[in-house]
């Protein structure tokens, strides 16, 4: 019984739907104006399509599948990924010509990483977090952990607080960076378990 208090609590939290409807993701998702919303991305979106989740400011706008499922659930969706997809790539109906299958393919493989360039030490060196990132948010309390893709409203070190933005909900949840992207809430965030940082310079 505490557990299902705790689940539900954190769930009320942030803003997550206690039930979720099976949709579909479309072959050749497109949007015409920038925002893109779930109903550009998911065939059976119902009430949920006018809910915005990202923002394409080229000819495409890329999502990660494990982030496109986590948005999709906080509106009450449940996208099961049957194909295994890696990513899932949203054009612009205007310009871009429909994806080829070859195209479709491409994003169920991951892609290694290009080398990276040395770091260039600046005074933002050790931000891990940028201001309108979008990040996860991950919820711990008497074991129950429930993850949420919410906006950082402000940038942010390893151990520094931030303000994050459930798009959803539209609530602001306070939280800890941990890593790039990442950040904990809850009882967790008050003594988080931090990366230790290496002693030489």
């Amino acid at each position: 019984m505490r557990t299902l208090i705790l689940a539900a609590f954190a769930m009320s939290a942030f803003g997550i739907p206690a039930i979720a409807g099976p949709v579909t993701l479309k072959v050749n998702p497109v949007d015409l104006d920038g925002p893109v919303t779930l109903g550009d991305l998911f065939d059976g979106a119902g009430s949920a399509s006018g809910v915005v989740v990202g923002q394409r400011s080229g000819p495409s706008i890329v999502f990660e599948a494990g982030q496109l499922q986590s948005l999709a659930r906080q509106a009450g969706l449940d996208w099961a990924n049957p194909n295994g997809l890696r990513r899932v790539v949203v054009r612009n109906a205007a310009v871009a010509p429909p994806a080829t299958a070859a195209e479709v393919a491409s994003t169920r493989v991951a892609t290694p990483a290009a080398p990276r360039a040395a770091p260039v030490r600046t005074a933002h060196a050790d931000r891990v977090i940028t201001r309108n990132d979008l990040i996860a948010v991950a919820y711990e309390a008497g074991g129950i952990r429930l993850t949420i893709t919410g906006r950082a409203q402000r940038n942010a070190a390893v151990g520094e607080r931030l303000p994050v933005l459930n798009p959803t909900s539209g609530r602001t949840i306070d939280a800890v960076a941990v890593g790039p992207g990442q950040a904990i809430a809850g009882p967790a965030a008050r003594h988080p378990a931090l990366p230790q940082q290496s002693a030489a310079r």
